[in-house]
């Protein structure tokens, strides 16, 4: 059974999440006859069943856990992995920005361990569609693993092949790329997004993003927009309120344009334009 966001208790075979006082979380779904064991003590699932969700429940040596309904961010953090995942943070700024909802054709390439597949199967749903390419078999393997686990491997479409042969598909909404080298694959990117469909890429380094620019305005490709995100918690004391110790600063940089159709050569920008990112201001 899938997460129900609508649900206020647990049904039978729901995944959950416990959460002891010192932060523990352990994920499981509540199978009936079920538990989970731990240096805490075990918890019986048939115990959680018809409870609300935010309860205080107890292991059979009297231990505190509480039951909560798992978020996405959540999920996406305790995704198991091989290599290094995209972090909400970013996720959630790429999935507005590319305009990803109920309904959405949208093409990922770079599956890897499969955070960013999760959270586009989430978004699009039953009506729409997530075509992911990967090379690795491994990695396919363990991305549909993690989606199976959370009943959305059926909103994917998993293809295990290299994009530099293209992709099958054409006229998508949205296509994101995961990938070192996004540049070499533009006119495949091209021809499979419909006309002023979205794109978007992450990477590492400046001069990756350089490289890209300019292989964008190669191809028609317009509107576009570099940008990065940075998270700083803080600690959540009333009385002595701060920013906690670490932050989750760089991770990428993420860049974003649209496909347009032109009869001119897009003119490479010469100067900074921060217009289409001010607030319109009253006069």
């Amino acid at each position: 059974m899938a997460i129900t966001p609508s649900s206020t208790t647990v049904h039978p075979g729901e995944l959950v999440q416990l959460v002891s006082p010192s932060n523990k979380i352990y994920f499981v779904r509540a199978i009936p006859g079920g538990d989970l064991q731990t240096h805490r003590g075990v918890v019986r699932f048939d115990d959680l069943i018809g409870l609300p969700w935010g309860s205080q429940i107890f292991s059979h040596l009297g231990s505190t856990f509480f039951l909560l309904q798992p978020g996405l961010a959540d999920i996406i953090k305790e995704t198991r992995r091989n290599t290094q995942i995209m972090y909400p943070k970013d996720i959630g700024f790429i999935l507005m920005t590319l305009n990803i909802g109920p309904g959405v054709r949208v093409i990922e390439a770079g599956t890897g361990s499969g955070a960013m597949t999760t959270a586009l199967a989430w978004a699009v749903g039953t009506t729409g569609k997530v075509i992911s390419y990967e090379a690795r078999p491994e990695m396919q393997n363990l991305a549909r693993k993690n989606l199976d686990r959370l009943d959305l491997a059926s909103n994917v479409e998993f293809k295990l092949r290299d994009i530099a042969e293209g992709f099958d598909e054409q006229n998508v909404d949205s296509l994101f790329l995961d990938l070192p080298n996004p540049y070499d694959y533009m006119a495949h990117v091209q021809r499979a997004l419909k006309p002023g469909g979205f794109f978007g890429c992450i990477l590492p380094t400046f001069n990756q993003v350089e490289k890209l620019l300019l292989t964008l305005y190669q191809y028609q490709f317009g509107f576009t927009d570099v940008c990065e995100i940075l998270l700083r918690y803080y600690k959540p004391v009333h009385n002595r309120l701060r920013p906690t110790d670490r932050m989750v600063a760089h991770t990428g940089y993420l860049i974003f344009s649209r496909s347009i159709l032109s009869n001119e050569k897009i003119t490479f920008p010469q100067e900074d334009s921060e217009a289409n990112h001010e607030f319109n201001q009253p006069d």
